[in-house]
C-alpha cells in the first residue's frame, strides 16, 4: 500500500502547497480522501491515473476538501469514463454536490454520466465497506458551517490508515487512530490553540495514548511551516509518497 500526497495545504495554499488530496493505492485498493479545488491539475501532474480510481471519501464540504469534485467528474466524461465511481462523505453529500456542480457549471448535476456514479452518506460509528476497503467513520470539530464533519479509519490489504480531517483536539481522535499503520493528523498551529483546528502541541500530548506506529503532519499554516526545522516528526509535503 502506498500513500501519495496529491495535496496537503491549508485552505489559503501556505507554503504554496496544494489543497487537501490523498491517493491511496495498492493490489486491490485505489482511492481518494479528500477532493479540494486544485485536485484535478495535481492529479494530472503526477500522472495518476483518475480513471482506476474507485473510490472517493470526503471529509466535509469546505472548498480545500470537496470543491475539485465537479471538475473531477467532467473530466471523467470527457475523458469517456466507463468504470463506476463511488462518492461517499457526511450526510448531504448528495445535495451539496449538486449544487456545487451548479455553482461552477450551471446544468452539469443534470448530466447523465457515461459511467455509474454512487454517492454514499456516512455515518459516525458505522463502518461501510467498498470492495477491498472499510472504512469507520468518526465525527470530529470543526466548526458550524460545512458539516457535517467526519475523520476516517481505512482498513485496506492489511494495513490501517487513519486521517484526523480538519478538526480541534476532540478524544475521538484517540480510537480513530489507536495502534494504525500511518496516522495523517492536521497540525495547524504550532503551540497556539484556535477554534475548530489543532495544534502539533496540543497532538503530541496524546500521541502516546493514540500509539499509531506512524505519523505524518498535513494541512499546515505558515505558523508551523516556519518552525518545521525544528519539529520532529514527518510533515507532508506535496507529490511526498509513503509506503505503508
Amino acid at each position: 500500500m502506498q500513500l501519495r500526497f496529491v495535496g496537503c495545504g491549508d485552505a489559503f495554499g501556505s507554503g504554496g502547497r496544494l489543497n487537501t488530496c490523498f491517493h491511496v493505492s495498492g493490489r486491490e485498493a485505489n482511492f481518494l480522501i479528500d477532493c479540494g479545488a486544485s485536485a484535478l491539475p495535481a492529479l494530472k501532474r503526477l500522472e495518476i491515473e483518475r480513471n482506476e480510481i474507485d473510490l472517493i471519501l470526503i471529509t466535509h464540504f469546505h472548498g480545500d476538501h470537496f470543491a475539485g469534485l465537479p471538475f473531477f467528474l467532467l473530466d471523467a466524461q470527457f475523458s469517456r469514463r466507463t468504470r463506476p465511481l463511488t462518492i461517499a462523505g457526511p450526510q448531504g453529500i448528495e445535495t451539496r454536490l449538486a449544487q456545487a456542480m451548479e455553482v461552477l457549471f450551471e446544468h452539469s448535476s443534470k448530466t447523465k454520466h457515461r459511467f455509474e456514479l454512487n454517492l454514499v452518506e456516512l455515518v459516525p460509528g458505522q463502518s461501510q465497506s467498498f470492495g477491498a476497503v472499510n472504512v469507520t467513520p468518526y465525527a470530529v470539530v470543526h466548526g458550524e458551517s460545512g458539516g457535517p464533519f467526519l475523520a476516517y479509519r481505512v482498513e485496506a490489504e492489511g494495513r490501517t490508515l487513519a486521517y484526523s480531517a480538519d478538526t480541534e483536539w476532540t478524544d475521538t481522535l484517540i480510537p480513530l487512530a489507536h495502534g494504525a499503520d500511518l496516522f495523517i493528523a492536521e497540525a495547524y498551529m504550532y503551540e497556539k490553540v484556535v477554534k475548530n483546528h489543532l495544534s502539533l502541541k496540543t497532538l503530541e500530548q496524546h500521541l502516546p495514548t493514540i500509539g499509531a506506529k506512524r505519523l505524518v503532519l498535513t494541512h499546515m499554516s505558515d505558523d508551523v511551516l516556519s518552525r518545521l526545522d525544528a519539529i520532529e516528526h514527518l510533515a507532508a509535503e506535496d507529490g511526498m509518497v509513503l509506503v505503508f
